[in-house]
């Protein structure tokens, strides 16, 4: 019987470089440059996502409806993370400044592509619709408000929201503590 989600015979012939355990990815998700792409233990992905380029996915992570990840450049996003519907992450960026031509069809000549990699800490939970520039850090324990713009590295253990994001106020880091005994319950 077929379901929402590729079997586990199915995602292993997909041609992911890592494929773990407890896997859930919709079968309405699209992946590019897949060989590039590693995905670790107790991860789903639904519907509609976009997965491009050199991405690695820890353990316990959820990416919900609408996410693309765009990682010409190295996109990691470590173990308890999650982002939230419409997502989009990018690691690398067309400048626009009008000194240079712009998209995937332009020859590289004619274009000034920067960017560089995105690390998502542990335990990072990244709201709706939040867009989130190359070249940068979101540090464990952080969350980021719905609609916010991530556009520089962001500090551990605290709550942002906005454009650009900022600091709202620290975090709680006993979801440390939850997820040791989770881990101890398996």
């Amino acid at each position: 019987m077929e379901t929402s989600f590729y079997s586990r015979e199915e995602l292993q012939n997909l041609g992911f470089s890592k494929i773990g355990d407890h896997v859930l990815i919709s079968r309405f998700a699209r992946f590019y440059n897949i060989s590039a792409i590693s995905i670790g233990n107790n991860v789903r992905i639904d519907d509609f996502c976009i997965l491009s380029g050199n991405i690695s996915l820890g353990n316990n992570i959820h990416i919900s409806a609408f996410c693309a990840l765009y990682g010409s450049n190295e996109i990691i996003m470590n173990d308890y993370s999650g982002l939230s519907p419409r997502t989009t992450i990018f690691s690398t960026s067309d400048d626009f400044s009008g000194e240079f031509m712009v998209g995937p069809m332009i020859p590289d000549e004619y274009r000034n592509v920067n960017g560089g990699q995105v690390i998502i800490g542990k335990y990072v939970q990244i709201g709706a619709g939040c867009v989130v520039f190359p070249d940068l850090k979101i540090n464990d324990g952080v969350t980021v408000g719905a609609l916010s713009l991530i556009n520089k590295s962001l500090e551990p253990w605290t709550i942002y929201a906005g454009i650009p994001a900022r600091i709202i106020k620290k975090r709680s880091g006993k979801i440390v503590e939850l997820a040791g005994k989770y881990s101890e319950s398996k």
